[in-house]
């Protein structure tokens, strides 16, 4: 039995059919194939192939079962789904396309680029994969920041060493399936093809990152890292190409830049060059950690949880005086870890290896920023956003003692606004300080968030306990800059040959969307330079 979408198949998928079962049930792979085939009531000697093509949880009865949709062929023969990798073609002396970033949107575009024949070279202002684990070491264990290589910052973009959830309703995008098949083909388990809430794990990301890095090198494509942009080169209204570390100049027939959400300073110079921003809406909050084992007992009814049962997790949405509040990136089995991208900031993020098998639970717990919200900050233009972002971790700093321990307080003294004279146990490595977060917090949204957790706590039972971490800044959601784009071009709307891509140019929310972006960019280019 094989799991994954069957796709060209030489035989005709005659059956569909969709099975509930217990967790250890759905875990036997001869089961599930016996069951399927007897729900169809199609003989036995006839099928060549039962094909698992989705799977997820239903956890809203007394017990959880696992849903399973499965296709059943039929035939002389089975032929597997090529491989996409079969397409491409060495591009080694093609017209090259700059790219700026080495996160999941530039190493996708750089990925479609081959196959549409073309050369990319790509430019990271961080480390590789492997290298870069030396400065998360130091940012972890020395509270020192590198800010060219960090958590958000270095191969394979915040992304790669934040989780690695690959869930996202932007269906409409582009391909979903591409891009989840491109990551098995560098690696990954083909489960993702079926998990109704596909995951890899920070433990595994790192070497797909790498297989696909070694991919570009191999047909013909460039990857330079510790190569931070410094420069355009602008010639009328053109895009011509990049400036690398003040020094080196790279020309290119079109640049897609792909910096991801923190990469501050490419704004900046963006704007120095007369180049088009706009400010956009965002979210700003915390982090809340609770025991697994406790999400657990609330949403299967059971703790310890059954073996065959992942970690389970939660989403949660209200409104709040006129403004969403929600749970974000949510860390089944999770770490809470530091994600500034400069000194003097806090910044938190969650991550999950691909087991999930730490006793934490972690999720971002966010309010909405709408642009009204930022009048205060207009003097900054359209780097209001920005600047209360930048504001607001600099002041949770500063409450510190100059390491990357971060700001915390119990879920219930948050709500009563009392300081906690004791934290409970964390999975946050550098540490926690107890502090006042109603008062450090800007008014605005520790009102909202203070009324969010309550309705979650009505919403969800349990989830409003003295036993969970609320964890300053959650701050790094989205960037609060958007690089203005034609909607049929992907070209930027005033500089010809720039075509901004994934989180940092604001059209995309985690690894797929941006993956997809990267490919839809690409493909813009290459109808642009042909």
């Amino acid at each position: 039995m094989k799991p994954g979408p069957a796709g060209n198949q030489e035989q005709e998928m005659i059956k569909q059919v969709e099975l509930k079962l217990l967790p250890a049930e759905a875990a036997d792979e001869s089961l599930v194939r016996l069951r399927a085939i007897r729900k169809s009531r199609l003989p036995e000697k006839d099928i060549k192939e039962v094909v698992v093509t989705r799977r997820s949880i239903d956890a809203r009865g007394p017990r959880p079962l696992v849903i399973l949709r499965a296709d059943i062929y039929a035939g002389e023969t089975y032929s597997p789904e090529p491989a996409l990798l079969v397409n491409l073609k060495n591009v080694e002396k093609a017209p090259a396309v700059a790219i700026v970033g080495a996160g999941p949107a530039g190493y996708f575009a750089a990925l479609e680029l081959i196959e549409l024949g073309l050369k990319p070279v790509l430019f990271d202002r961080g480390k590789d994969v492997r290298t870069r684990r030396r400065d998360l070491r130091a940012i972890q264990q020395y509270g020192e920041v590198n800010p060219h290589s960090n958590y958000c910052f270095g191969e394979g973009g915040a992304g790669t060493y934040s989780d690695g959830k690959l869930y996202t309703r932007s269906h409409k995008r582009g391909s979903i399936y591409k891009a989840m098949k491109l990551l098995v083909e560098h690696g990954a388990s083909s489960d993702i093809l079926v998990d109704a809430h596909p995951h890899i794990g920070s433990n595994r990301l790192p070497r797909i990152v790498a297989n696909i890095r070694e991919t570009i090198v191999h047909y013909g494509g460039e990857v330079h890292f510790d190569s931070f942009v410094t420069g355009f080169i602008i010639d009328k209204g053109r895009l011509l190409g990049v400036v690398v570390n003040d020094a080196e100049e790279f020309r290119a027939g079109a640049v897609i830049l792909a910096t991801g959400h923190s990469a501050r300073d490419i704004y900046y110079l963006l704007h120095r060059e007369g180049v088009r921003l706009e400010a956009k809406p965002y979210a700003l909050g915390v982090r809340i950690e609770h025991p697994q084992p406790l999400i657990d007992r609330i949403q299967y009814h059971q703790s310890p949880r059954e073996e065959h049962l992942p970690a389970s997790s939660y989403r949660l949405a209200c409104q709040a005086d006129g403004r969403g509040v929600f749970s974000f990136c949510m860390c089944p089995g999770g770490l809470v870890v530091p994600a500034a991208t400069a000194p003097g900031e806090i910044v938190v993020n969650g991550m999950s290896m691909s087991r999930r098998d730490s006793p934490f639970a972690n999720s971002g717990t966010v309010v909405a920023v709408e642009l009204e919200d930022l009048l205060p900050y207009q003097g900054h233009g359209v780097f209001a956003g920005l600047a209360f972002q930048q504001e607001v971790e600099q002041q949770m700093f500063r409450f510190g003692d100059g390491s990357q321990k971060a700001p915390a307080q119990r879920l219930t003294d948050f709500v009563k606004g009392g300081l906690s004279a004791s934290l409970p146990p964390s999975s946050y490595i550098p540490g926690l300080l107890s502090a006042p977060l109603h008062e450090l917090l800007p008014p605005s949204i520790y009102r909202r968030l203070r009324i969010g957790v309550q309705e979650f706590g009505r919403k969800m039972k349990g989830y409003y306990t003295d036993e969970a971490n609320v964890i300053a800044t959650e701050s790094r959601t989205s960037s609060p800059v958007r690089i203005p784009r034609s909607a049929d071009t992907y070209m930027h709307e005033g500089l010809e040959g720039l075509f901004p891509a994934g989180e940092g140019a604001g059209y995309a929310g985690g690894i797929i969307s941006a993956a997809m972006d990267g490919q839809n960019v690409a493909q813009a280019v290459a109808h642009y330079l042909r």
